[in-house]
């Protein structure tokens, strides 16, 4: 009796487990790209292709966790400075967006990407802001997509730039994010 009972506890468990992901769709593998080029100075970009997101199908809740050392740039110095110097990336190892998609229902994406809001709290560098950003979703073959770009300032996030350098770096940089979620 006590086997029986074990095996369909085991049993309920997995089956648990099973329907409470198949709720969450996620990735490991989505892409934040950001750009804070002035004009005739050097490209200020890097790009992050392992950012971990996670949807949750029937709340609209979402997670975005980015590790700022993922960032790679063309200029192996800038990277370097990048991560000692403005994000103090040992101090402060990651980036987090957490938040809600407004309205979101899964049952009404198509392949045609829709507009949606997500508000949420945006923390880079430690600090934590409000924000409301404009979410492109679509359906794709094995999940759906979320995409779009959005601007953040330095000073919000308690990132100081040298006066030396303040003319060669954008006051909003731009940033670009791609995420295939998947069950």
């Amino acid at each position: 009796m006590k086997k029986i009972f074990f095996n369909c506890l085991i049993a309920f468990l997995l089956l648990g487990i099973n329907h409470a992901s198949a709720q969450k769709l996620i990735t490991k593998t989505g892409n934040i790209k950001f750009q804070a080029t002035m004009p005739s100075y050097e490209e200020v970009a890097a790009e992050n292709k392992s950012v971990s997101a996670i949807l949750e199908q029937t709340t609209g809740d979402f997670a975005s966790l980015v590790l700022i050392k993922g960032f790679r740039f063309k200029v192996a110095l800038m990277e370097e400075h990048f991560n000692e110097n403005y994000m103090e990336s040992e101090k402060f190892s990651k980036a987090t967006l957490k938040g809600k998609i407004v309205d979101f229902d899964i049952s009404k994406i198509t392949n045609t990407p829709k507009n949606f809001t997500l508000k949420g709290d945006l923390t880079i560098h430690g600090k934590t802001n409000p924000v409301s950003i404009i979410v492109k979703i679509s359906k794709a073959a094995n999940g759906i997509t979320l995409n779009g770009s959005f601007e953040a300032k330095p000073e919000d996030y308690n990132i100081e730039i040298p006066s030396l350098v303040r003319k060669k770096i954008a006051d909003k940089v731009k940033i670009d994010y791609n995420f295939l979620l998947t069950k």
